[in-house]
């Protein structure tokens, strides 16, 4: 995973609506619901969810390696590297949160890696 925290995943910024996603990836896999009402464009490898009114929320993806600008961080390090260089994480429902970098993971949980938009992490305290 390619980081820019708050700007964009990879090659996907977070000003993307849905049909740029789909524009740029194709039709996914499945599509569906969530139990937070999100709507989910599923790619297999990569989770992309979205609020009603189109505004991208978070992107998921398998990440082995989160890249943030000349950082390589593997995942098995992740929780420690979060942990060392933010202050302001938290851990809320089994998953560890960095505010500093917008991501959300379950360290126990590979490679599984959540991208947050700068708007959903106030939501993600109230978890």
């Amino acid at each position: 995973m390619d980081l820019d925290p708050f700007v964009c995943v990879d090659e996907t910024p977070f000003s993307a609506s849905r049909q740029e996603v789909v524009k740029m990836r194709g039709k996914p896999a499945r599509t569906c619901r969530n139990g937070v009402g999100l709507n989910e464009l599923d790619y297999d490898s990569v989770v992309y969810r979205f609020q009603d009114c189109g505004r991208l929320e978070e992107i998921t993806a398998q990440a082995p390696v989160v890249n943030i600008g000349n950082l390589s961080v593997p995942f098995t390090a992740l929780a420690s590297f979060v942990r060392a260089t933010d202050p302001s994480a938290f851990e809320k429902a089994g998953l560890l949160i960095t505010p500093k970098f917008g991501l959300a993971f379950d360290p126990d949980d590979p490679f599984w890696v959540t991208a947050l938009a700068a708007h959903c992490l106030d939501s993600r305290r109230d978890l």
